[in-house]
């Protein structure tokens, strides 16, 4: 890396109608480099917090795409769609009747259901592969695609507000998820499960792990002065290993530190050197530690 590439971590505060894709493109234009990735898809008609990595920070992206998640979102009751959102095409409406029958308590109660540690069907209008393809790239070649079930955690599912029309219910709400989890797909699940259908008409994304909408750039204000450096980054995402100056040269060097692995505060850990520098990442191989992403000496 030369000191003029770019290297570091951007959040942007994804605009709706966009592609994760097409944030990426305007971040390369901007900095001026093809060195950017980003940890964490948002579907166009989504909003919030995208984390961009960028030159040798890149890297780092695999840690951030693991951490936990906060969104705000809108879920309407009583339509149900192909997407599980607002961009599909309507396949069923409930009964005026059938919504007036669902009170308040029964919100909460689908809501609780939906809460904590949980099996989830993924929205088959979604990123996961199928025999090497993305699912929405089948269904919309017409194929039937069934995903698996897995294990993801709703920590908060929290109603906000509740605004009741004659042919829908929407509700406001704010979901902490682990990652791998699909608002899109609670929507579904409460709607289903309340007899009325549901789907999801917005969806914004206020966090990743540490890392806040609060502090992200508009899309149009996408610079270098925005980066955060890649220790900053490792530091927020993951613990942090302060080595010295000779163990910093030996993990840069690709030699384990012997007998230091109850030094760890955590498995993987960011080593940081005395000057501030992110040396790499670490983990713990038996009573050892061993760099696992080393990091070239550079911008703090």
């Amino acid at each position: 890396m030369t000191a003029s590439e770019p290297a570091g971590v951007l959040l942007v505060d994804k605009p709706a109608g966009l592609t994760s894709h097409d944030v990426v493109a305007r971040a390369r234009r901007a900095l001026g480099t093809r060195k950017v990735g980003h940890a964490g898809t948002l579907d166009p008609m989504a909003t919030g917090l995208l984390v961009l990595g960028v030159g040798g920070a890149t890297r780092l992206l695999t840690y951030v795409v693991g951490l936990g998640k906060t969104y705000e979102a809108t879920i309407r009751l009583g339509i149900t769609t192909t997407t599980d959102d607002a961009e599909g095409e309507v396949v069923a409406v409930a009964r005026a009747a059938a919504l007036r029958a669902i009170e308040d308590a029964a919100v909460h109660d689908g809501v609780a259901l939906l809460t904590g540690a949980i099996q989830q069907v993924p929205s088959a209008v979604s990123a996961i592969k199928v025999d090497g393809r993305r699912a929405y790239d089948l269904v919309r070649a017409g194929q039937q695609v069934e995903l698996t079930a897995r294990a993801v955690t709703v920590s908060r599912f929290e109603v906000l507000a509740i605004r009741r029309e004659e042919h829908a219910i929407d509700l406001d709400v704010v979901v902490d998820c682990s990652s791998g989890t699909y608002v899109r797909a609670l929507a579904r699940d409460l709607g289903a499960g309340l007899g009325v259908g549901g789907h999801l008409t917005r969806l914004r994304r206020t966090r990743i792990g540490r890392f806040d909408v609060a502090d992200s750039a508009a899309l149009d204000d996408i610079a270098v002065a925005g980066l955060r450096s890649p220790a900053d980054a490792a530091s927020a995402a993951l613990p942090v290993f302060a080595v010295d100056a000779a163990e910093a040269v030996d993990l840069r060097h690709g030699r384990r530190l012997t007998g230091l692995a109850a030094r760890l505060p955590g498995s993987p850990a960011a080593a940081i050197d005395p000057a501030g520098l992110l040396v790499g990442i670490v983990e713990r191989r038996g009573d050892d530690v061993r760099s696992v992403v080393n990091m070239p000496e550079g911008p703090r």
